[in-house]
């Protein structure tokens, strides 16, 4: 059975935080990949709350950097050198993320040592290996911001009932067949195509911060989860677009128009904590497969 990508939301809060939602951040992981996608205020204690641990993160993706999306950092960053983090943290983030990594760390005195390596993305893929690929692409903001996807790529799979049926037995045979070859079994060739079949790809897109932008839907195309800023609703337009930001609707057109299998409304404004449903109704007008995440929510593909 294939490992299933998590998503754990540990804040969805847009600007200013409230009783129930904590500043952005949200948890993707994948076997023994975590990847951290923006480290609002408070993401540590989200950790706590979520029985996560911080010390197996692998990567930050960092958006863009309005405050409530990394003001999280430094304190993230201090505990892990504090508890001996041994592997290379890899920071992704959009042009001059390097100056503002430099500059933030430089605010206080930082105690320990912490290995960690700064990548500074717009357009393209950020990172690949056989299993998955990382990819980003520039969004507007009015600051430098990105939005990325995670794409696990499809595996082939075993189909284990012809296995039983032509009694093929385990070991290095099936090897063989994950590698997409023939084999020869008791003196008889059996044909990869025939005893295996392929899994799709499996794709999780975040789009945290962005005026209404059509370009958008390309990118996060045919996403098992699109995870997408809802800040506004309808009834503040105008503010959504001076400020470059998404209402619901606007979030739940572009999902539709990129034929997503389901949109995760999250940076949600604390002006709409009493009125969530009329903003997730708003989307589901739209587009049906919908869910506005709450802190600590969990979701798989």
């Amino acid at each position: 059975m294939a490992s299933k990508v998590k998503i754990t939301f540990l804040g969805t809060s847009a600007q200013i935080p409230t009783v129930r939602r904590n500043h952005t951040a949200i948890l993707l992981n994948w076997e023994k990949e975590n990847i951290l996608v923006d480290c609002g205020e408070g993401t540590q204690r989200q950790f706590k709350k979520a029985h996560l641990n911080p010390m197996k993160l692998t990567r930050i993706l960092i958006t863009h950097w309005h405050g409530d999306h990394v003001l999280g950092i430094p304190g993230l960053l201090q505990t892990l050198a504090t508890n001996d983090y041994k592997k290379k943290l890899l920071i992704y983030g959009p042009k001059g993320t390097k100056k503002f990594m430099k500059d933030m760390l430089k605010i206080f005195v930082f105690s320990g040592k912490i290995n960690f390596e700064v990548v500074e993305v717009s357009n393209g893929v950020l990172f690949e290996n056989k299993d998955f690929y990382l990819e980003a692409k520039k969004v507007p903001h009015g600051t430098p911001a990105n939005a990325y996807f995670f794409v696990l790529k499809g595996q082939i799979r075993i189909d284990k009932k012809k296995l039983e049926k032509y009694k093929i037995g385990k070991g290095p045979l099936l090897k063989k067949l994950k590698e997409g070859k023939d084999i020869i079994y008791k003196n008889k060739k059996y044909l990869t195509k025939n005893l295996t079949y392929r899994e799709g790809d499996k794709k999780v897109s975040f789009v945290l911060d962005s005026k209404s932008d059509n370009e958008v839907a390309g990118f996060v195309s045919d996403s098992d989860l699109l995870i997408f800023e809802s800040t506004y609703g309808d009834d503040n337009k105008k503010i959504a677009r001076e400020y470059k930001h998404m209402t619901a609707e606007q979030a739940a057109k572009i999902a539709k128009k990129a034929k997503v299998k389901k949109l995760i409304l999250t940076h949600l404004s604390s002006r709409y904590e009493t009125k969530k449903k009329e903003i997730l109704n708003e989307s589901k007008k739209v587009f049906k497969k919908t869910e506005l995440a709450r802190d600590l929510d969990k979701f798989e593909v």
